[in-house]
């Protein structure tokens, strides 16, 4: 009799403990920076904290309509892309920092190109408006005397931005491209080259964030959800092998491609968040919101003291 009671125990108590998990749809891509979030759910961190997310690979151009339309709660983006969904009416808080990109962001070229300025008139392949890629074009031209009306931008995703340079398809020029599919470029350099990266322009840095209807009614979810991130960075250090073995999977890549591939970024722990929130964040969404606003991606800059939420890491 004490054991059917000692197992009926159970058995109610994991009822009870699922019922307590969380829901949480997360939307990414398979940018190398974002990986620790698909480790945090493989590895059962993201379960041991009290959440049952779900993780949705959907390009950065519409990720914001699956958090509008309420498929998704929180995404992993780029710091100026939360500046564009809140200008655009998409209410949304980033509460903790995944990455800076330390030469995973760049622009590939065509072999006879040998600076940004040689690419007035030319065709660049870059991401719809709005996303990092267009973003980092943008920011690139700038910082050498060109706007984004000196060049003729053709919309493509990352990976086929890179395919299609490698392969001399498109008539383009150049490309704008992350790891793991810089690196494909970087292994073809009869194909073409890499021109610049986040070495020469720093620039691209990745922050977590979710609607502000879902923090305020689930501040301990939220606060798990740092936290799992964290643990996951703790698991890439103790258990580096296996940790790029389930990362590098998700993106179709070997474990030893993926090392390679993760490189060229800083994953940011608890201590590196709380350094960046303490005035980098701001000062770079300052002026990422004033470019945006010059090359027309938003209408008037939102309120920027109100997209970071900084409780969570602490």
């Amino acid at each position: 009799m004490k054991k059917i009671l000692s197992a009926f125990a159970l058995a109610t108590l994991a009822l009870s403990a699922q019922a307590q998990e969380v829901k949480v749809g997360i939307g990414i891509s398979g940018w190398t920076g974002f990986a620790p979030l698909t480790l945090a759910k493989e590895a059962g961190l993201f379960k041991k904290n009290g959440l049952d997310v779900s993780i949705k690979k959907i390009p950065q151009k519409d990720r914001h309509l699956a958090i509008a339309s309420g498929d998704i709660q929180c995404a992993a983006t780029t710091v100026e892309t939360w500046i564009v969904w809140n200008a655009n009416g998409v209410a949304t808080t980033q509460i903790f920092q995944l990455d800076k990109s330390f030469g995973a962001d760049g622009m590939v070229v065509k072999p006879g190109i040998s600076k940004i300025s040689d690419l007035k008139g030319k065709t660049v392949a870059a991401s719809a408006p709005g996303t990092a890629p267009y973003f980092t074009l943008a920011w690139m031209l700038k910082k050498n005397g060109l706007s984004i009306k000196d060049v003729n931008v053709v919309n493509l995703e990352p990976q086929a931005a890179a395919n299609a340079l490698i392969a001399g398809a498109g008539n383009l020029d150049a490309g704008m491209t992350y790891e793991p599919f810089l690196s494909a470029v970087r292994a073809k350099p009869e194909a073409g080259k890499i021109l610049a990266t986040t070495l020469d322009y720093p620039m691209v840095m990745d922050t977590f964030g979710c609607t502000p209807k879902f923090l305020a009614e689930n501040p301990k979810a939220a606060k798990a959800l740092a936290d799992s991130y964290f643990e996951a960075l703790a698991m890439i250090k103790a258990e580096p092998k296996k940790s790029f073995e389930i990362m590098g999977a998700d993106v179709k890549q070997s474990a030893e491609a993926f090392e390679k591939s993760q490189a060229f970024l800083r994953w940011q722990d608890r201590e590196a968040n709380k350094k960046f929130f303490a005035g980098e964040h701001a000062q770079f969404s300052k002026e990422a919101a004033e470019l945006l606003l010059e090359v027309g991606i938003i209408k008037a800059i939102p309120d920027l003291s109100k997209l970071a939420d900084t409780r969570f890491i602490q």
